[in-house]
């Protein structure tokens, strides 16, 4: 007899339905055909274990279990619980009226308890897009797959709850998540306060900016001057996920399985800071099974590098083209998938290896040529997709001890919603465009106009702090952002020369 259970296998941020064929006939072997890989393999073993645990038997006869179609890879766990029901069915030891209504997931244990699976977000909306009456999965992923509406969410922790589930001899009611509910009661909630930060409005001011526009920052300066402490704030005055957001989001963190136990749904923006370490395949991901990166966890958020010129100089070179494209293709012989990296780049450095250079008390060791050596770590082509490069001092004693109360990050994120909604109301006919930040060449020509004075404030900067070609449109789109956090409708020289001054590594010369 032939049964047929379905499962999904994730691509990329997406899943595509697997179709689990069983068929038990005459003969004495086990056959596992359509592609899989090692662990799906080994799934007989488990299998068995787990059936016999429960008093049910594995046919003493020929069964072959086919994952269709037959030319996508299957790999991973996951498949064990619906070959183990398939086998039930085709040996006739259950009924199962219902079993291909439902998509079913999940790894067994020899005892028959199920263990977690990665992707189930992304699984939950193909079920649903394929017009599936409901999900069967481990009950630790329920809650991630439940944010999926108009779709059955079954968490099972047993093989044998499934079975009387399918049998109907018990009943388990679907799990509802109120997904609105989750995602506005979220999304006040920042761990970390720009209040707790004393001085340093100038770098304030420069993080407002940033957020306000989507630009990238790299903040230059010496130890202990708070560029760590800064980097960690500037969630906390981004402008809220979209629902839309905070769903593309939620599916890459399960994809690679970062959710956690009882996860639903990402309402905060993430902050990744991976260590100098990192592997170029680890940031911008890949690998023999092709999962996201650091740049891809990052979507939708903000990537923090601290020490820029420690990390590897490949490592620093493959997110090129990431930063432009906002979106990673990792290549395969048989398999190209995209994973999208639309993120935030925030780099901290020393100015050099001592860190002392420019300082205003403390002397640098750093010998003639080391400044300039160690800043050319960090390529020209990486620095020209970094719109503000800011120059962090140390606090003075007075400020570290003032009283004072600063602003917090709830009032600078207003006026930094107030400035992405102007920005959202200019793009609206460019659905590819969000903010400043994102503006092709074309559009800057027409979005950033600028007065005759103005011209000439930017002719008088460029020649005589010997700034490059390449930062004239970035100082452009800082100061369309300017003009927005001010609501102004004209770019204004005020605005241009504040942009101006956040060009500090094009200078000519900066580093002696």
């Amino acid at each position: 007899m032939v049964s047929k259970a379905f499962g999904s296998a994730v691509s990329g941020v997406d899943a595509k339905l697997i179709t689990i064929e069983v068929n038990v006939g005459q003969g004495t072997s086990f056959f596992m055909v359509g592609l899989p890989d090692s662990a799906v393999k080994e799934s007989q073993q488990r299998v068995e274990s787990a059936l016999k645990h429960f008093g049910y038997r594995m046919p003493r006869q020929k069964v072959v279990v086919n994952l269709a179609p037959a030319d996508i890879r299957k790999e991973g766990s996951a498949y064990d619980l619906p070959i183990a029901l398939g086998i039930l069915k085709a040996s006739e030891q259950v009924g199962f009226p219902e079993l291909e209504q439902y998509i079913i997931m999940g790894e067994l244990s020899l005892d028959g308890f199920l263990r977690p699976i990665k992707g189930a977000l992304p699984i939950a909306i193909e079920a649903r897009k394929k017009g599936f009456k409901g999900f069967i999965l481990p009950l630790e992923n329920a809650s991630e797959a439940s944010i999926v509406n108009k779709l059955d969410v079954i968490g099972v922790n047993t093989l044998d709850e499934a079975i009387q589930f399918l049998e109907g001899q018990l009943e388990i009611t679907p799990l509802v998540t109120d997904t609105r509910d989750i995602f506005y009661n979220s999304l006040e909630h920042a761990e970390f306060d720009f209040a707790d930060v004393q001085g340093q409005e100038n770098i304030k001011r420069a993080m407002e900016i940033a957020a306000a526009g989507g630009h990238n920052v790299i903040m230059i300066g010496p130890p202990g001057a708070g560029k760590t402490m800064l980097a960690k704030r500037l969630p906390s005055i981004l402008p809220p996920l979209s629902l839309q957001e905070a769903l593309e989001t939620t599916k890459i963190h399960s994809v690679a399985g970062k959710l956690g136990k009882h996860a639903a749904l990402i309402a905060q923006r993430p902050f990744r800071s991976p260590h100098h370490t990192i592997s170029d395949v680890a940031l911008v991901g890949g690998g023999g099974n092709p999962q996201p990166g650091e740049i891809s966890l990052s979507h939708n958020g903000v990537l923090f590098l601290d020490e820029l010129p420690e990390f590897k100089r490949t490592v620093l070179e493959v997110m090129r083209q990431p930063l432009e494209e906002r979106k990673v293709t990792i290549s395969r012989a048989k398999v190209s998938v995209d994973y999208p990296a639309n993120f935030m780049l925030i780099a901290s450095m020393n100015p050099c290896p001592c860190g002392y250079y420019n300082h205003p008390e403390k002397e640098c060791v750093c010998g003639p040529g080391v400044v300039q050596r160690y800043l050319n770590k960090i390529s020209g082509p990486l620095l020209d997709r970094i719109d503000l490069h800011v120059e962090v001092t140390p606090v003075k004693f007075e400020e570290m001890t003032s009283t004072r109360k600063t602003e917090s990050s709830k009032s600078i994120r207003e006026r930094v919603i107030a400035g992405r909604e102007v920005q959202m109301r200019r793009f609206a006919d460019n659905p590819e465009v969000h903010c400043n930040a994102m503006m092709p060449s074309h559009l800057v020509k027409e979005v950033c106009q600028i007065n005759e004075a103005g011209k000439a404030l930017l002719k008088t900067a460029m020649e005589r702090l010997g700034l490059s070609a390449r930062a004239y449109d970035r100082i452009l789109k800082v100061s369309r952002t300017i003009a927005d956090l001010g609501q102004s409708d004209q770019i204004k020289v005020e605005h241009l020369a504040e942009a101006i001054q956040y060009r500090s590594l094009d200078r000519e010369g900066w580093a002696g």
